[in-house]
């Protein structure tokens, strides 16, 4: 039986803040099978992004503010059985109700999460090792791997796709060092170095602003290639919101580094992840 503390631990709501990639997944996909896109999204966020989040939380054992929780409870042992189960029901369900690829791509992920918080290995305390990881796995692997559990195709690569997927690992490397941004004491003693802390509160909404130009340049490019001008459009109507909200929460950390904090971060997280969601569930309107 779960108790209340583990189940907090999983961060169970926090996978909405990842549902984006999933739903452009599905509003790209020319043959949506829906019983196995069904099962990868349940597989992606209720297994497996939640296990990743309670194996983080029992490694670091973190006494402030994590993603999706102010104040954290202590883990126990129990939390760290309970993502075992997780991923072996992941790993299971994957090779049963989808394929033994989308298996192989489930499998490659939580290796990949557990490298980025075991203590033994530990990419995250590395600022660039870490974010390229985050990028890559977070990024264009979620996008490969929810493609192929909803059309159980692989995605063909090609020049359009690769700029598909380089948007998308970009659009994780404009979000993740914002959220590691009122991190940086509690990263520090813990002895993580993030991209984040050595860029710098300014230095990192500059980098994320960056980042996003980049996102969008290829973002452009695929939908180009593709003649789908205007989902492109589309989404730069959505990303208006979030920018107006960035450049705000810039100015008031520009002014004030304090304003660098936990409740600030999770608005932008919210911000973003109500817009994106929305934005990728018109692209498969306009696409059907």
């Amino acid at each position: 039986m779960i108790d209340k503390n583990t189940l907090k631990l999983l961060r169970l709501p926090f996978s909405f803040f990842l549902m984006p990639l999933f739903l452009f997944a599905l509003s790209q996909s020319p043959n949506i099978i829906i019983f196995k896109t069904i099962i990868s999204f349940l597989i992606i966020h209720f297994l497996v992004y939640p296990a990743s989040n309670g194996y983080n939380s029992y490694i670091d054992r973190d006494e402030s503010s994590i993603g999706g929780l102010e104040k954290p409870p202590m883990p126990t042992k129990k939390l760290f059985y309970t993502t075992l189960v997780l991923d072996f029901l992941a790993i299971i369900f994957s090779s049963v109700l989808i394929s033994p690829l989308f298996a192989l791509c489930i499998l490659t992920y939580i290796l990949a999460s557990r490298a980025y918080s075991s203590k033994q290995i530990r990419v995250k305390k590395y600022p660039v090792g870490g974010f390229l990881l985050v990028i890559f796995f977070q990024g264009a692997f979620t996008f490969y791997t929810a493609y192929l559990g909803i059309t159980n195709t692989p995605l063909l690569l090609n020049k359009a796709t690769l700029f598909l997927l380089l948007g998308c690992s970009f659009q994780i490397a404009g979000a993740y060092p914002l959220t590691q941004v009122y991190q940086h004491k509690q990263d520090y003693d813990d002895g993580v170095i993030t991209l984040s802390y050595k860029l710098g509160y300014i230095g990192t909404f500059a980098f994320t602003a960056i980042m996003f130009f980049i996102c969008n340049v290829c973002y452009f490019l695929y939908f180009n290639l593709i003649n789908k001008p205007l989902n492109f459009y589309t989404i730069q109507l959505f990303f208006f919101p979030i920018v107006v909200y960035f450049a705000y929460w810039f100015y008031m950390v520009y002014k004030d580094s304090n304003k660098a904090n936990f409740k600030n971060t999770m608005r932008m997280n919210s911000i973003a992840a109500i817009c994106m969601n929305i934005c990728f569930i018109t692209l498969y309107f306009i696409n059907r």
